[in-house]
């Protein structure tokens, strides 16, 4: 029987047979000599073996619950980040052999962490040294667009305007492609260090007005601010600009001339709240629950100037914050998103 390999169990057994054995033979003995006291001894007898029978199986057990305690307190070490916790299992029987499976699925988590890891530093060096690559060409590409658009001017020459401005819309989504896919792969890669500070809220939102009131005001589209002027809260002022800016382009590229963006914020006891709502085209609710996927676009989608990256980005940036970001959209009324960061001084 595989149960007994263990040598407590074994010990366990044995025990249970002796004392059983040796009260059997006392009671035999006594029995045998006093004729008596035989009435006391069929009560006295098997009560004390149960009671010793109880003893020894007690003490086995809370060794056993000990011994699965400790499992218990070395898993949730390991669950904290303590990689290098294992398990005792240096004996023989079924639960060792489970300890055993244990420490070894942690060493293949291990294993394949260190993997994906190194995969990621690997993904991350590849893309920035393409990156790096592409921004001489595309530099090149933008001086010899603004000539050829100069040229065009001066020669009145419509035709050749019209496809130079073309040409630098197209050069402006490479640029932003390049940097975008530079900006993700670094947060897959964990290479992001956040420099967090105290920043003023208001401040912030006024700096993604000002970044995008020149578009606004060519789109014939207001961008309305409104919170309080003294909400502030602990986070890259850069990163959050970033996040922010990416859902109010997103907003602007689903709104039609004469609607609105609207960027709101508040606070509650442990949270800070920042809200972006426009009163656009909405999201087809069978694309909601894939908006964050990278360069996923909606086959209902009307916008030929996205690349699938703007929101992805901003769902990196809001969760490196310990954020959450939220969409709550209607086809045809607009959508809204949410962003949720706690107030880490206030838990």
């Amino acid at each position: 029987m595989r149960i007994l390999i263990n040598a407590k169990v074994k010990a366990l057994f044995g025990q249970m047979v002796f004392w059983i054995l040796a009260f059997s033979l006392v009671s035999a003995v006594f029995l045998d000599k006093d004729t008596a006291g035989r009435g006391y001894l069929h009560v006295l007898v098997p009560l004390t073996m149960g009671i010793a029978v109880l003893a020894v199986c007690y003490r086995y057990f809370r060794e056993q619950d000990r011994i699965l305690e400790d499992a218990v307190v070395k898993i949730q070490e390991y669950m904290a980040g303590n990689r290098d916790v294992r398990i005792e299992c240096n004996e023989e029987g079924e639960l060792y052999r489970l300890f055993h499976e244990v420490n070894s699925l942690a060493a293949i988590l291990n294993a394949k962490a260190v993997n994906e890891g190194e995969h990621k530093i690997f993904l991350q060096n590849t893309i920035s040294d393409i990156s790096h690559q592409l921004k001489t060409p595309l530099a090149a590409l933008g001086i010899y667009n603004g000539i050829i658009q100069s040229e065009a001017q001066t020669s009145g020459l419509a035709a050749i305007q019209e496809f130079s401005d073309l040409s630098e819309q197209e050069l402006d989504r490479i640029e932003t492609l390049v940097q975008n896919l530079l900006k993700i792969t670094k947060f897959d890669a964990g290479t992001i260090v956040m420099e967090k500070r105290d920043e003023n809220i208001a401040e912030m939102m006024n700096d993604v007005k000002r970044q995008f009131a020149f578009r606004a005001g060519q789109e014939d589209k207001e961008i309305v601010l409104s919170g309080g002027e003294n909400i502030s809260f602990l986070c890259d002022r850069d990163w959050i600009l970033e996040a922010v800016g990416n859902l109010v382009k997103n907003a602007l590229d689903h709104t039609r001339s004469g609607d609105r963006v609207e960027i709101s914020w508040g606070q509650s006891a442990s949270a800070v709240r920042i809200t972006v709502k426009d009163n656009g085209s909405g999201i087809c609710p069978e694309d909601l629950h894939h908006i964050f996927k990278r360069f996923y676009r909606s086959r209902y989608s009307q916008d030929t100037q996205g690349i699938g990256l703007g929101l992805p980005l901003a769902k990196s940036v809001v969760e490196a914050h310990n954020g959450t970001i939220e969409v709550d959209s209607r086809q045809g009324s607009g959508t809204v998103f949410h962003l949720h960061f706690l107030i880490t001084t206030k838990l």
